[in-house]
């Protein structure tokens, strides 16, 4: 039975400790999953971290890690978000060279047009910061490659489920 390998985004609850990010990646590479994508931060209580971690695997594994995860001590949930009924968003920012006035001002245009924002500049470069799903940052990171990135760096995805669905 060859089940289809997506992508699936777990979300957990966990105290905020030392060592339990260890028990998270020990957990996963000890059952043979890659962690694609991890972020974690505070609740509203800082004794607990939220943690939005996506893999690549089939239905029944990511049912049976989620099972795994439930056991370790420091958890207080888990659960796995459905894509259609969840708001996924993923931080980027992307340093560019820029070394003269014109090509700056294209560069922030195609900032704009992602509703980027500008948060640092240099005669030699601009940083920019961008919001969005992971299509939306691999488009702006496309356009951009034509000037020169010289830095890069994305948060990884964030997700929460919507209300009312």
């Amino acid at each position: 039975m060859n089940e289809e390998i997506k992508r699936y985004t777990i979300i957990t609850s966990m105290d905020n400790e030392a060592g339990v990010l260890s028990q998270l990646a020990h957990l996963f590479s000890r059952r043979g999953h890659n962690i694609e994508t991890i972020a974690a931060g505070w609740t509203t209580d800082h004794k607990i971290m939220r943690f939005t971690i996506e893999i690549y695997t089939d239905e029944a594994k990511v049912k049976l890690l989620c099972n795994q995860l439930r056991k370790l001590v420091p958890i207080h949930s888990v659960e796995i978000l459905d894509p259609q009924k969840s708001i996924r968003r993923e931080l980027m920012l992307v340093k560019v060279r820029a070394a003269d006035k014109a090509t700056r001002n294209e560069i922030i245009q195609i900032g704009n047009i992602f509703r980027g924002s500008v948060v640092d500049i240099t005669n030699e470069s601009l940083t920019l910061l961008v919001t969005g799903d992971d299509q939306k940052n691999a488009a702006f990171e496309t356009l951009l490659k034509e000037f020169g990135i010289i830095e890069l760096a994305r948060t990884g995805i964030v997700a929460m489920e919507r209300d009312g669905l």
